[in-house]
């Protein structure tokens, strides 16, 4: 009889042990998913960052007057290679408020509008957008199931002993779910 508990004992001992070898396991596999998706969310950024130059140097000339939009962008682009995730998603959604606006602009310079260079530019810069907002729903998808697991009972339990944390999400600002307002 003392043989059988011990071996019940045992059995469930061991089941624990893989129980939490698996849940860590998982947690390890997730934590790097989220990682991942935020470096791609970095790339997109750096991207969007590389080709902004590109397009205030072509927009230039065409609008004087509109220089502040302009000098605006440049101060914002700088944002975005620096500082915390939190600094990053800010000053990407001022860049891409700033560009709606150079795009509205630009509807105003039919010159500019045919100009070869800048049609490039804003597929380019609409193409960079879209791959971002991807990776953006990539990231959050994993934070989501990271949180889950984070928070879900028994692994949680793991989670907490092993300083497992739960992730921020990536959100868009207020301003970014607003229409942009363009004013001569």
């Amino acid at each position: 009889m003392a043989n059988v508990v011990l071996w019940v004992v045992v059995g469930i001992l061991a089941l624990m042990v893989l129980y939490a070898v698996f849940t860590f396991n998982s947690l390890i596999m997730l934590r790097n998913r989220v990682n991942n998706a935020w470096s791609q969310i970095d790339v997109q950024l750096k991207r969007r960052y590389d080709l902004i130059p590109n397009l205030v140097n072509s927009v230039k000339g065409y609008m004087k007057h509109e220089k502040g939009v302009l000098t605006e962008v440049t101060k914002m682009r700088t944002k975005l290679v620096s500082g915390s995730m939190s600094d990053k998603s800010k000053a990407s959604d001022m860049v891409s408020n700033a560009l709606k606006t150079i795009f509205a602009v630009a509807e105003n310079y039919p010159k500019l509008q045919a100009s070869e260079n800048f049609k490039m530019l804003q597929e380019e810069l609409a193409g960079t957008e879209s791959k971002i907002a991807f990776a953006r729903q990539f990231y959050n998808d994993n934070v989501m199931a990271l949180n889950n697991k984070v928070q879900q009972f028994p692994s949680s339990m793991i989670a907490n002993m092993l300083n497992f944390k739960e992730r921020e999400f990536f959100k868009s600002a207020e301003t970014e779910k607003k229409p942009v307002k363009v004013e001569f």
